[in-house]
């Protein structure tokens, strides 16, 4: 399920982003998506291509990850974020909920520490 008012589209720095035509109230759940889960030795394949910037670790121990179906490969990252995401194991599913309200046409993001507000350095930034 993709809110019908989510669209992709390029942004100024980042490739592409999903944005909204319409405001979206906070705490709204803007997506649910499926995902594709893989084993430990599957991700240490996809670890050495491209593929990695876009997998989630998953399950409870991390030891596996999943590539998520939807928009969810598109959202960017910002350490602000306006939405969060969350893990369902059981039905493998993440979904995508606004923290706060967001006026038409600005994009959404998430915060990739799987915290909407945490501010840890990110494997890309920390060098």
């Amino acid at each position: 399920m993709i809110l019908p008012f989510l669209f992709i589209a390029p942004t100024d720095s980042m490739g592409r982003g999903v944005f909204t035509s319409e405001d979206i109230d906070a705490g709204v759940v803007i997506e649910i998506a499926p995902v594709i889960v893989m084993s430990g030795e599957e991700r240490k394949l996809l670890d050495q291509t491209l593929l990695h910037d876009y997998i989630f670790e998953w399950g409870d121990d991390l030891q596996r990850c999943c590539m998520a179906l939807g928009y969810v490969p598109v959202y960017n990252h910002s350490y602000q974020s306006n939405c969060e995401y969350e893990m369902d194991f059981e039905e493998e599913l993440i979904n995508i909920k606004t923290v706060r309200t967001i006026k038409a046409g600005e994009e959404l993001f998430i915060n990739y520490n799987g915290e909407w507000n945490d501010t840890t350095p990110l494997w890309f930034e920390a060098k």
